[in-house]
């Protein structure tokens, strides 16, 4: 069924496109990857706080779990151990995954869906694509970046500037979603324009505009006031 154009009040103007982080930003999946850390780490003797398991978030898994058990672990078993909590994670999730997407998203998306957009995630491929597939996300992005897609991870620029390459736009000529200190100062340093959502803090310095979710009466309007740097 073709899906009909937006009504020209809503369009995104020529030229721009939009990137969104994934966690906090499409899936309010934050308080899950808590409880799965929290899970993980009791399986491995530890006993982490669960405020400074939160404050991990935002990183990649092999940084959290080389500041959960030391730097004396084999790349091979960060790796497996990251696999490990992935895997509980996706199983504690799964049955409440429709609920947990973040409000107003997927209209959002339908209303932009002919407009050029990425996912670039610090997050592991297969959550990813455990996402995208099981909420039926995947058909409005035309590029969906993972953490091992990029050398370096956000806070640095690198994903942002690929996923601008990829959609044939400027830095300048994009606008992030993120949820996260980390994101936003990824984008920033991209030189992009950044819209906070405030799902995981509060307090995000740096963005154009902050929304509660993508059912904020600002976000509509601030987006129709955009245009394409010269």
């Amino acid at each position: 069924m073709k899906i009909p154009a937006p009504a020209p009040a809503l369009a995104l103007a020529d030229g721009l496109a939009m990137v969104f982080d994934m966690d906090g930003v499409l899936v309010n999946s934050n308080p899950w990857h808590t409880r799965a850390w929290m899970a993980f780490t009791r399986r491995h003797g530890l006993q982490p706080a669960e405020e400074a398991v939160r404050l991990l978030q935002g990183k990649r898994n092999d940084e959290i779990i080389r500041e959960l058990f030391g730097p004396g672990l084999s790349q091979a078993e960060i790796e497996r151990r990251g696999a490990q909590k992935e895997a509980l994670y996706r199983e504690l999730i799964g049955p409440r995954l429709s609920e947990a997407l973040v409000p107003g998203i997927i209209p959002f998306l339908e209303t932009y869906r002919q407009a050029p957009l990425a996912l670039a995630s610090n997050a592991e491929r297969n959550n990813v694509d455990f996402l995208l597939d099981r909420a039926g996300l995947r058909q409005f992005f035309r590029v969906t970046l993972d953490c091992g897609q990029v050398e370096r991870p956000k806070p640095h620029p690198d994903i942002y500037l690929r996923a601008a390459g990829l959609l044939n736009r400027a830095p300048e000529n994009v606008i992030v979603f993120e949820d996260s200190p980390f994101g936003v100062e990824a984008a920033r340093q991209a030189g992009m324009r950044v819209i906070g959502v405030s799902t995981t803090y509060v307090n995000l310095p740096g963005t154009a505009l902050t929304i509660d979710n993508f059912l904020s009466g600002e976000l509509y309007p601030w987006l129709a006031t955009q245009r394409c740097a010269a």
